[in-house]
């Protein structure tokens, strides 16, 4: 049988640091066949090509780049759509607000999907998706990284064994460093379209769901305005309350307010506070995993410091004797995983596949648009607020909507 291609549509940011380099491990297993990457511009694959990491953890391999000419071309994906076999991926890795798009026209091509978070901006869009995708016994996986995260399911086996009590307060923060304002984040992520809770919040919701089972019922989120260096303006500040429905609260700060001389690239982490015989606590430093280094030169990378706390956990390259470096860390469990399940699916007709993505549904490890619409709810509850000033937005769950307190 012919090896599976894949079509990855953005070629930005989460490309370059997680995605290609599962694939590209993924493929020099012998596990993926060819690799294709879409962005609007040829400058994007063309840096993404020649990225300096990449090129030395995989020397021998390539992908076939597109557009090969300059100019702006956001809709070249859709052609390449009709190249791809019938049940291949499709990786979404685009703005926030261009999720539902893409993710409808990998399911119209009868394409698997992978999108990266948050899935899109309304629960009637996932609603769409997962109709869709079960029509077709497609599968739809948002790629919530954290969830692979050794930590992560830690915590969900003590708290679903009752060894954690009953969560009723916490904080959670995922700050960026300040040098994501001078990328492209300033053309896309301004206060129209998406805002930082919606951006990277939604992993520590999806996170409190996967470790407890209780679903958000209530969003207040409070945005600043600040300007990037192009003029344009974003919620690039944000205070999120979320209210469960068991009555607990969990407040989410997030932003692109990390200093660039900071130690890590990144400050995140998240506490839960949980009733028990004699109280429980969760505890997690997600970005400090105990390394600390005083370097003598810093790495050419925006935002890289002289001292320096990485995390080796999401992402790092290892040196196993070659050919190039081995690329390991839960972002790559994370992508491994969901392209094993898409490959479990291979063969099947359309009334076993659709048997087999209810079970993965309710097993519940994959966030799938029909597992997840609290994900969706969040995010469309969250910007009913920060448009009106952090007033608190109520979720329904009967018919799915939101709505003004």
């Amino acid at each position: 049988m012919p090896l599976t291609p894949t079509l990855v549509i953005g070629g930005g940011m989460i490309t370059h640091d997680q995605l290609l380099p599962a694939l590209f491990h993924r493929q020099r297993q012998g596990r993926l066949g060819e690799i294709t990457i879409c962005a609007q511009h040829q400058r994007t694959v063309a840096a993404l090509a020649s990225a300096p990491a990449i090129l030395k953890a995989f020397p021998e391999q390539s992908f076939r780049a597109f557009p090969t000419t300059e100019g702006a071309q956001p809709h070249l994906y859709k052609e390449l759509l009709k190249e791809l076999p019938p049940f291949s991926t499709v990786l979404v890795a685009l703005p926030d607000q261009l999720h539902f798009a893409a993710v409808m026209d990998a399911l119209e091509a009868n394409q698997h999907v992978l999108c990266v978070k948050p899935l899109v901006l309304t629960a009637k869009e996932a609603e769409t998706i997962a109709e869709t995708a079960h029509a077709k016994g497609l599968l739809v996986a948002v790629e919530y990284h954290k969830r692979f995260d050794d930590r992560a399911h830690k915590a969900r086996g003590f708290y679903r064994d009752g060894r954690l009590g009953d969560f009723k307060l916490g904080t959670a923060r995922l700050m960026e460093k300040w040098y994501y304002r001078d990328s492209n984040f300033q053309n896309w992520c301004t206060k129209e379209n998406t805002d930082t809770f919606t951006y990277i919040g939604c992993h520590y919701v999806d996170l409190v769901h996967f470790i407890t089972g209780l679903l958000p019922v209530a969003v207040s989120n409070y945005g600043i305005v600040d300007t990037y260096p192009n003029g344009r303006e974003g919620y690039l500040w944000c205070d999120t309350r979320v209210r469960w429905n068991n009555g607990a609260v969990l407040n989410v700060q997030t932003s692109l307010c990390y200093p660039n001389e900071a130690a890590g690239p990144n400050t995140q982490g998240m506490t839960l506070y949980c009733s028990g015989p004699s109280g429980a606590l969760l505890d997690h430093s997600d970005q400090y995993r105990g390394l600390a280094y005083s370097l003598t030169s810093k790495a050419s990378s925006p935002g890289a410091t002289f001292y320096t706390e990485p995390s080796p956990d999401y992402f790092q390259y290892n040196d196993l004797g070659g050919p190039g470096l081995v690329p390991v860390g839960y972002g790559v469990r994370s992508v491994d995983y969901i392209l094993d399940t898409i490959d479990s699916l291979a063969g099947l007709d359309l009334t076993a596949r659709q048997a087999a993505l209810k079970a993965i549904d309710r097993k519940g490890i994959l966030a799938t648009p029909s597992n997840s619409r609290y994900n969706e709810l969040v995010v469309e509850a969250g910007r009913l607020s920060i448009l009106n000033g952090g007033r608190e937005a109520v979720i329904d769950y009967d018919s799915h909507t939101v709505a003004l307190a």
